[in-house]
């Protein structure tokens, strides 16, 4: 009779551990959603242009006017 208490004890015990979390419906995640952004294309041109006009801006300080000065002559 103590083999049977002891095995229904333990069964009890054991079965209140096993249902403590309960039923709990299963996470359903939903696939990702790809957002494209749709750029103008005068926006890739911004740098490249800033680029050149930089060049350009540089030519023309490094130039020396292009003709001779006729009123300045070496002092002598």
């Amino acid at each position: 009779m103590k083999k049977i208490a002891s095995i229904a004890a333990i069964l009890a015990l054991s079965a209140g551990s096993a249902l403590a979390g309960g039923l709990s419906a299963p996470v359903v995640e939903g696939e990702p959603v790809v957002v494209e952004d749709n750029a103008t294309s005068g926006n890739g041109l911004l740098v490249p242009g800033l680029l050149a006009l930089a060049l350009i801006g540089a030519a023309v300080a490094a130039s020396d006017g292009g003709g001779g000065s006729s009123g300045s002559t070496n002092p002598g």
